[in-house]
């Protein structure tokens, strides 16, 4: 592995700027290659911090990529940190500069349009502080006397899995998860987290009591909506503007083992969407309620998840989407263990009663509750999804207009066009009483809002084309008037993250200025940009 001391690099990168942008007087530009070297010293003396930084070319292309497999962003090296306190010496070492270098934070990579990356910037591989934390990146705290106030501290870096893990040892789990437990905590929480148990406990934001966070000034705060609340809320869906999460407190809950799952048949929208807005309606922690309410679609070439379903009624299966063109899954959940699989049935019965799922065309199969939580990464690992260019569009659609959607996008769009792919079309709602609205993350103002995300996995052969089509898809939504908001949003222009966040823009922006005022955390979402004014003597 190669390392080096980022003096001469960060110097050189800054004297070329200089050249360049102070070329008439030359007493200025001698005073701007004193002060440079000045600040840059700060970096030289830092010998922790040079020690531990990598610029091999199998590292930096690593780190210039990301699931998207779209966006290439080569940073100038990258941060292996042994400990937190040598990130918060990297951004104030950068804070010190004259021209300041960007720093992003990277878990598991798992955007698709280089939100991660930092161009001639440094990278922090946040995995490498399991190292650091000596094989307690999760630590478990039961409360005896009653499981619901339990949590995990969980180091940023972690993954969901591990977390998993370590609470069903203690008999717990959390209680948000997304469709990809691969991914960092850090990571879903400056987007949100979301999945098939929203509506019941809110995003993955939303079950988060503590966070450490080091700011974009370098500092190390711990907030909570009591202390440093203005941090808390800005962090948690703020999209790493304003601080890399290194400990998050995670609420627990009671674990079950086993696990009924369900799949319903729909032919008719209006009766599908109904339905879906009824069960999340039926949100307590009791049994009155499903523990997990997802939906997607079989349309036209679309991979139906056809592993679930048994193989004597494919064909009829088959039959239904040839003659409706479109079918809507209903993907449902309810938990159980040994004391109470002997009324699981009834209880799944009495909750599916009144559903207006095309007749006979309801399936159901028990399994632990683990590989439940890993059903989608199981299902897309048998497509192939990881292999290729990822064309994405997740969207936040207002319950008042996904009929519309239906029509307007799943129709006369995706279906007419009959592009081939490997991927899917999730479409679900969640209750906005679930969210927490001081929190930064953009959703639309209706009480029912849903989620409907078109993933494709492609080639490089057709990405333009399935591109295109989620621009066709944005389009439609602009043309017809419907206020959604993007999730895992794409970059945008300065007046679209503007119109983005909506009423929540200044405080957005306010954060920004307190948190992190030179713009250094973070530049892949091309929200703001580097505050890179030249200092003078």
């Amino acid at each position: 592995m190669a390392r080096f001391s980022i003096l001469e690099n960060v110097s050189l990168i800054l004297l070329i700027n200089l050249v360049i942008i102070t070329t008439t007087t030359t007493t200025v530009l001698t005073n701007e290659i004193i002060t440079t070297y000045q600040s840059c010293s700060a970096f030289h003396a830092s010998m922790e911090i040079s020690n531990d930084l990598d610029y091999d070319n199998s590292t930096l292309t690593l780190a210039s990529t990301d699931y998207g497999l779209k966006i290439h962003e080569k940073p100038l090296a990258v941060l292996e940190p042994t400990s937190i306190t040598e990130i918060s010496e990297l951004i104030k070492v950068s804070n010190s500069l004259c021209t300041p270098f960007t720093i992003a934070a990277r878990g598991q990579a798992h955007s698709v349009y280089g939100q991660a990356m930092a161009r001639e910037g440094i990278v922090v591989n946040m995995t490498h502080l399991n190292g650091y934390r000596h094989g307690k990146g999760v630590v478990i705290f039961r409360d005896e006397k009653d499981p619901w106030n339990s949590y995990a501290d969980v180091g940023g870096e972690q993954v969901w899995d591990d977390v998993l893990n370590a609470a069903l040892e203690y008999g717990l789990t959390p209680l948000s998860f997304t469709d990809s437990l691969g991914t960092s905590v850090g990571g879903t929480l400056v987007n949100a987290g979301i999945g098939a148990q929203v509506f019941k406990f809110g995003p993955q934001i939303a079950n988060v009591y503590e966070l450490d966070v080091i700011t974009g000034k370098g500092d190390l705060k711990t907030c909570s909506a009591e202390k440093n609340s203005k941090l808390f809320y800005g962090v948690l869906g703020g999209l790493g503007q304003f601080g890399i999460i290194t400990r998050a407190r995670i609420a627990l809950g009671p674990a079950y083992t086993k696990v009924k799952w369900l799949r319903l048949l729909y032919s008719d929208f209006s009766a599908y969407s109904k339905d879906q807005e009824y069960l999340i309606s039926l949100n307590g922690r009791n049994d009155n309620a499903f523990d997990a309410v997802e939906g997607f679609l079989m349309i036209n070439q679309w991979p139906n998840i056809i592993d679930f379903f048994p193989t004597q009624d494919l064909p009829r299966i088959n039959s239904l989407l040839a003659q409706h063109n479109i079918l809507y899954v209903l993907e449902l959940a309810k938990y159980y263990d040994d004391s109470t699989q002997d009324q699981i049935d009834q209880d799944v019965e009495r909750l599916v009663m009144g559903l207006k799922y095309v007749p006979t065309f309801k399936y159901e199969k028990d399994l632990l509750y683990q590989n439940f939580l890993h059903r989608s990464e199981s299902a897309a690992a048998g497509q192939g999804l990881p292999g290729g260019p990822k064309s994405w569009l997740d969207t936040f659609v207002p319950g008042s207009r996904i009929s519309d959607v239906n029509e307007g996008v799943f129709k006369n769009i995706i279906f007419k066009q009959n592009l081939s792919a490997n991927g899917i079309i999730l479409i679900f709602p969640m209750n906005r009483t679930k969210w927490n609205d001081k929190m930064s993350v953009a959703i639309p103002d209706e009480e029912v809002f849903y989620l409907v995300s078109v993933l494709q996995a492609v080639t490089y052969d057709t990405l333009k084309i399935f591109d295109d089509q989620k621009n066709q898809i944005l389009k439609f939504y602009k043309d017809s008037g419907i206020g959604i908001k993007q999730y895992l949003p794409r970059n945008k222009t300065h007046e679209e993250w503007i119109e983005h966040f909506g009423s929540k823009w200044q405080k957005f922006e306010e954060a920004k200025n307190k948190f992190d005022p030179k713009r250094i955390l973070a530049p892949g979402q091309g929200i703001f940009q580097l505050n890179n004014k030249i200092c003078m003597l």
